[in-house]
């Protein structure tokens, strides 16, 4: 049997069909704890649902953002649609990789392009550049998927929406217990 969607995601998923083609709607910026415990965002780039409560996203091993996950694996993410007038935030816990299948991180290397899946041949990120760096710009699907290659898989505990289109703004939030439970929020 098939479990059945959480009530806000077909409130995401209007919203990104309101957004239409625009390649921002696929952008969203997630909050990190960083080693020193300062706060860390960076946007990174909608993959798709791993579950019905599951949020995909890719990163390199070898940035900042796992060792940082190691420590503490909360994490936030907001995603605002602009031309939707949504805003949605997303809070939950990693997934570490013991717990996904090799075929899931196969599935995400397919379907990126060949220019995304260069990203992964480049030199470890963050670090300072050097002259001798080498920037492919395209990789083939049959190209053995790099041990950096990492699936982000946020398991989501809470969901808030701000929807900016109306007067006053509606805000809601719902958080898992046994099943969604939604509350109404002053905006």
């Amino acid at each position: 049997m098939a479990v059945p969607l959480p009530p806000w995601r077909p409130l995401i998923r209007a919203a990104q069909q309101r957004e239409g083609r625009s390649p921002a709607a696929r952008w969203l910026q997630l909050a990190t704890v960083a080693l020193d415990g300062t706060p860390r965002v960076r946007t990174l780039v909608f993959r798709g649902w791993g579950g019905p409560d599951q949020l995909d996203l890719l990163t390199d091993a070898r940035s900042a953002k796992a060792p940082e996950l190691e420590q503490q694996p909360a994490m936030e993410i907001c995603w605002l649609m602009p031309k939707a007038k949504q805003q949605f935030r997303l809070r939950g816990c990693w997934q570490p990789a013991a717990t996904q299948a090799e075929a899931e991180r196969q599935r995400h290397w397919q379907q990126l392009s060949p220019a995304g899946r260069a990203l992964w041949a480049w030199p470890a990120p963050g670090r300072p550049q050097q002259p001798s760096d080498q920037f492919v710009e395209e990789l083939s699907a049959e190209t053995e998927i790099p041990e950096h290659f990492q699936l982000l898989r946020l398991q989501i505990e809470r969901v808030e929406q701000l929807d900016l289109g109306q007067h006053p703004h509606l805000r809601r939030s719902w958080q898992r217990q046994e099943q969604w439970r939604a509350l109404h929020l002053r905006p």
